[in-house]
């Protein structure tokens, strides 16, 4: 029965708490609390509503600030009082760049006599889209995506082709010459061999991880060479990450395979001096019931250095992997990572973490 009472007594106070509000607010009336702005184009940037109101009251008001519902909405407001029988303003700045679409968007007025809410709406035409900003990344007349051809993760198994656009954004024909600068496990081919003005070309890039025959994150460079006056030789970088690819396994098999165990894989070396070299050793356990092997120890910077015991660890067995970190020129929150490939099927890639906050010597 008491929290009945307590309900009833909540549910009156916040009807006489809206009464009051509104009550307050007819003091402030607005022209209008929606606006509409109907369609409006992308590329033409920012658009504004002033909500004009008249102080009805005997009263002065003052607007305490004004909040949008999101960042792309900016308010200004009356910084000075409003006395009786003046009118005050409330502006919204809606600034519709890569928002196409329907929009409404809100605006909470705070003033010493309540709370309003006003509200802008519309629909953005997206702004057409230009050579440009499909392809931003200009190299004398030729544009394209980006600089770096990115292959994301592939595995070991068998060479990988992906197509990338080309467009000739100049007004002459581009000739790519046959001549074309790779790595020996990448191969280059673009057609048409010629491009016209205004026209796409498609390059075929193909990755051959058989012939790396490297596991891990790499970058290599290539060169297209062409008759392009504004830039004939042009630099790409080609990315990927190479993992070891495995062929699907039965649950009986999987239990005999290596499985690998790092029990700590971050570790925290603290307070140091710039200079100071401090190592750690991470335990690798084999698990699993076959051999399981070391294929790589890899470090994101030459201040690491590591290396395992031994490559080959027994099941049951374990190894230590050496981790130094030299601090020399090095200032601040560090943090480095040690990455470890191996023949576990389901986990053939661990990343293990070290870091430091390096203080100045003192001198």
């Amino acid at each position: 029965m008491k929290r009945v009472k307590e309900a009833i007594i909540l549910l009156l106070a916040v009807g006489l708490f809206g009464q009051t509000n509104a009550q307050q607010l007819q003091k402030m009336r607005f022209d209008q609390r929606n606006y509409k702005f109907g369609s409006v184009k992308e590329e033409d940037g920012p658009i504004t509503h002033e909500f004009q109101f008249t102080n009805t009251s005997s009263d002065t008001i003052l607007i305490s600030g004004v909040k949008a519902s999101c960042g792309c909405t900016t308010p200004a407001w009356s910084k000075d009082a409003v006395l009786p029988g003046e009118k005050g303003f409330v502006q919204a700045r809606y600034n519709p760049r890569n928002r196409p679409g329907p929009f409404k968007k809100s605006l909470t007025v705070n003033t010493n006599v309540g709370t309003a809410v006003l509200y802008i709406e519309g629909n953005v035409t997206p702004k057409p889209r230009t050579p440009k900003d499909d392809f931003p990344t200009l190299m004398g007349n030729l544009r394209l995506k980006y600089r770096t051809l990115n292959f994301g993760k592939i595995t070991d198994k068998e060479a990988v082709t992906k197509l990338f656009t080309l467009y000739n954004d100049g007004e002459k024909p581009i000739t790519f010459l046959e001549k074309v600068i790779t790595p020996e496990h990448i191969s280059i081919s673009i057609d048409p061999k010629t491009l016209q003005p205004k026209e796409k070309a498609i390059l075929r890039a193909t990755f051959d991880p058989t012939v790396k025959s490297d596991l891990g994150y790499s970058i290599d460079h290539m060169m297209l060479v062409t008759d392009d006056a504004a830039m004939p030789d042009k630099k790409l970088n080609i990315m990927a990450t190479v993992e070891e690819f495995f062929a699907p396994m039965t649950n009986e098999e999987y239990k005999q395979a290596p499985h690998i165990l790092i029990d700590e894989k971050v570790h925290d070396f603290g307070d140091i001096t710039s200079g100071d070299v401090v190592n750690t050793n991470f335990t690798i356990f084999n698990e699993g019931g076959n051999v399981l092997n070391i294929r790589k120890v890899v470090t994101n910077c030459g201040c690491t250095a590591s290396k395992p015991e031994k490559e080959n660890i027994a099941p049951g067995d374990s190894t230590n992997l050496n981790v130094t970190f030299d601090s020399a020129g090095r200032k601040g929150t560090q943090h480095k990572t040690i990455t470890v490939y191996s023949n576990d099927p389901r986990k053939s890639v661990v990343m293990l973490t070290i870091k430091s906050s390096v203080k100045e010597a003192r001198k």
